[in-house]
């Protein structure tokens, strides 16, 4: 007989085996060999790859002690000095990933949960970026700190924000990580943008890369990852406990609190080294756990933490090698040298994370119930909080035309609207008016749309941005600007299609049984993180070194618009206000649970 416990995707796992204490470990240990084999077996198909030409012949005749050369250069040397420390180098990443993914979904009772989704990996990057920026030289030990203080300090604030719910409610632990990883990476591509000169290669190199200069990177950080790793295994015999709740594992004497800060260190620890030696690779962390947990509905012995984690880390490696032999084999070692080993890696993330949400039950966790719902009750309190959005946008306004290298006056402006103005300042106005009017208006679009889209998944914490819209058109965009076939006409209008075909495909997949706001979300943030991955090959294979262009664009921008670019925002917004308005009523009911009749008393 087995016990069992409910996952954050509502899904039962058996939490004691079925198998007896021998046959279990004896299970467990053939399971990890047979792991182990596959990363051997993939690490030499790994060797084989690489630009210099070296194959599987040279390498196998060079272990009889035959000297040869490929263009001039020693078959030993292009060994010891590219294969080897790139082997090592995704076999410690891949391991120490997937090991942090099982801590943190074990801790957190949460198969979402990874260094990635709990911003993890974007605060070791952050903290990594800062140092570059600002020209810091620390050695290799020095930046496993800084990456590791970066990825404590983005946890602890994930796992605040989700509170009690971590354990239990998907949505909101995943929302949190996923705004918190927005925001770093907003601080990262500013930094990226201002210190273009320190941080040249960083943007590549933040989606994780294998390329080392040699192995010493790979030979220091092995000593840690193994350190960690034994101490996360003395926690295995607490976390099997910790499965069957708080409270059944304090009375069983398991100090709870204890043991999640030290395998939230452990896992942080590992996530830092990984981001130290290669960048942050994405999903390693996410996907090696969910396998090793799939495994386990066949192999019950890996329902333990002491067989399952290091089979994590294992499978870790093997998807990391997978993933950078696959890509080798697709575009060639020369091709595929300008793309990040984490771009593959973020898509296979993206795919599971829909995968899941897929199966899991709505729990509603971060909704309100409709008695606590805030709204106006009353018009006089609805006209006062218009009045005054409405004096704060037109101050806003001003100031932008105002504020500037040159500083104007009002009654400039109102010289530049007679035809009076001097060339200077009218030569102000004219650029400073067509990127006020774009951010007013794409203000407006954005804060529209994402109240439309918390109307319709019932979620406040929704918007474009978070669920993959936003990454829909900015794929769209970057396909007709990469390939040079259009102008902006086209461009629009691609990043139109795309948003609407990334909304459809999301509500298609979310609609079964029901349109669940939880699961729609976090379908939305799967694509989002697929799409944004797609983003970044495409740039990076069109121009992988100019850094600033790129991110200036990612992270949106005002500069250099028209009036003939703000054009076809005002008229989508002319269109939509009034269908919108119109639609106030079912966009209320839509904002309240199927089951529950609306509040006759409640008003808008």
């Amino acid at each position: 007989m087995s016990t069992r416990t409910q996952t954050g995707t509502g899904e039962a796992l058996p939490l004691v085996d079925d198998a007896g204490p021998g046959g279990s470990a004896a299970v467990g240990t053939a399971v990890l060999g047979v792991l182990a084999a596959a990363v051997v077996a993939v690490g030499l198909w790994h060797l084989t790859q690489g630009t210099s030409g070296v194959g599987g012949w040279q390498l196998l005749r060079l272990l009889t002690g035959a000297q040869e050369e490929v263009g001039g250069v020693p078959v030993r040397d292009v060994l010891t000095g590219s294969r080897l420390p790139r082997l090592f180098a995704g076999v410690a990443v891949g391991f120490a990933l997937g090991v942090a993914g099982a801590l943190l979904q074990s801790v957190t009772r949460n198969v979402l949960a990874s260094p990635d989704t709990l911003a993890v990996t974007a605060g070791s990057y952050l903290a990594l970026t800062v140092v570059a920026a600002f020209g810091l030289a620390v050695p290799l030990w020095a930046s496993g700190a800084v990456a590791f203080i970066g990825g404590v300090a983005a946890a602890a604030v994930v796992l605040g924000l989700a509170g009690r719910s971590a354990g239990s409610g998907t949505t909101r632990l995943i929302l949190a990580g996923s705004a918190m990883a927005m925001a770093l990476d907003a601080a990262t591509a500013m930094l990226l943008i201002l210190f273009d000169e320190n941080t040249t290669g960083l943007f590549a190199w933040g989606s994780g890369s294998l390329a080392q200069l040699n192995l010493d990177a790979s030979v220091r950080a092995a000593p840690v990852i193994i350190l960690t790793l034994a101490a996360a295994l003395l926690l295995c015999r607490r976390l099997d406990v910790l499965k069957l709740g708080d409270d059944t594992a304090a009375t069983l004497g398991v100090p709870v609190r204890g043991t999640r800060i030290m395998a939230v260190a452990a896992a942080v620890l590992l996530t830092s080294i990984s981001v130290t030696l290669a960048g942050p690779i994405a999903f390693v962390g996410l996907g090696a756990p969910v396998l090793a947990r799939l495994l386990a509905h066949r192999i019950p012995a890996l329902h333990r933490h002491v067989f399952m984690v290091p089979a994590s880390g294992l499978l870790g490696a093997l998807l990391i090698l997978l993933a950078d032999t696959a890509l080798r084999a697709i575009l060639s070692a020369e091709g595929a040298s300008s793309v990040p080993t984490g771009i593959p890696t973020a898509l296979l993330g993206a795919v599971v994370i829909v995968l899941l949400a897929m199966r899991m039950r709505d729990s509603g966790p971060i909704r309100q119930p409709p008695h606590a719902r805030a709204g106006i009750h009353s018009r006089r309190r609805f006209i006062t909080a218009l009045t005054v959005a409405a004096a704060l946008l037109a101050a806003s306004v001003v100031v932008g035309l105002l504020a500037g290298s040159l500083w104007l006056r009002t009654g400039d402006i109102g010289l530049w609207l007679q035809g009076a103005a001097p060339d200077l300042i009218g030569r102000a106005l004219d650029e400073r008016l067509p990127r006020v009017g774009a951010a007013v208006l794409a203000g407006a679009a954005l804060g529209l749309a994402g109240c439309v889209v918390q109307a319709t998944v019932r979620n406040p914490l929704a918007e474009p941005g978070l669920l993959g819209v936003t990454a829909g058109a900015g794929l769209g965009a970057v396909s007709v600007v990469t390939s040079g076939a259009g102008g902006r006409p086209l461009m629009i209008v691609m990043a139109v299609l795309m948003a609407l075909a990334t909304f459809g495909l999301i509500a298609l997949l979310a609609w079964r049984g029901g349109l669940l706001p939880d699961r729609f979300v976090l379908i939305g943030i799967g694509f989002g993180y697929g799409l944004s991955a797609l983003t970044t090959f495409v740039l990076l294979r069109a121009d992988p070194w100019n850094t600033p262009r790129i991110l200036t664009w990612l992270s949106g921008t005002t500069y250099g618009r028209s009036l003939a670019d703000v054009g076809p925002v005002a008229v989508g917004l002319l269109l939509a206000v009034p269908l919108l308005f119109s639609m106030r009523r079912q966009l209320d009911l839509l904002a309240v649970d199927e089951d529950t009749p609306p509040d006759p008393g409640h008003q808008v």
